[in-house]
Parts: structure tokens; sequence; C-alpha cells
């Protein structure tokens, strides 16, 4: 059993940055792909990062690219996502996940939440106009 424990959330002006963690606690060595998901009420949770436990590897959703950034401090059993450039439709709550049964290269797939088995509690990000 995992437990994952995100923080960095809050409220900022289109344009500006935010820097999400997450904290892992318990046995991660069976894990393939560390992940981010965001969800808005009433939509479903969509994954918008991904890293590779071994290789670093990281895939993004079109929506994030060149503005989000995956990292993975193994030192410190801490996944980041690092927020630029916000805007209003990046409001959402994000969390953060973990899965010891899919490549990354499908990890940010539509019904790719499924093979996720450890999850967050998510964290709060506030775009404003």
């Amino acid at each position: 059993q995992v437990d994952l424990e995100e923080c960095g959330g809050g409220s900022v002006q289109a344009g500006g940055s935010l820097r999400l963690s997450c904290g892992a606690f318990g046995d991660i060595a069976s894990t393939f792909c560390f992940a981010w998901f965001r969800q808005v009420p009433g939509q479903e949770r969509e994954g918008v990062a991904a890293i590779m436990a071994y290789s670093g590897t990281t895939f993004y959703a079109d929506s994030v690219n060149d503005r989000f950034t995956i990292s993975r401090d193994k030192n410190k059993n801490t996944l980041y996502l690092q927020m630029n450039s916000l805007e209003p439709e990046d409001t959402g709550m994000y969390y953060c996940a973990m899965s010891a049964n899919i490549d990354c290269v499908h990890g940010l797939e539509p019904g790719a939440r499924q093979w996720y088995s450890s999850w967050g509690q998510g964290t709060q990000v506030t775009v404003s106009s």
C-alpha cells in the first residue's frame, strides 16, 4: 500500500506559475508510472503528465505540453509538477497517481485512470483571467 499526499495548489492569475508536490509513503519499488491528473466538476479526470519510474521518460497531454514539467526526486520519494504560463482552462483539482500495471506510453490515454492503484487526495488549482 502506498499513500500519496499532494501540496502546492493555490490561486494565481493567468500567466502565473505553481509547483505541485506529491510525497509517496510506502513501497513504491513495483511502480512503472507516476502521473498527474486533473478534474473539473462534471468532467472526467484527465491525465496531464506522466513519468516512467526507471527511465525518467516523460509524457504530456497536448493541452499542457511546453508549459508543464513533471519530475521526480527519487531520494525524497517526491513527484513534482511545475506549471508555467497557467491558463484559466488549467483550473481543477490535481491528483498524483502511481501505477504498477501500465506503461507510461499509454498512461494518459482515455480510460488509463483504471490502471492507477494509488491516488492522492488532490490539491486545488484555480487560475483567474
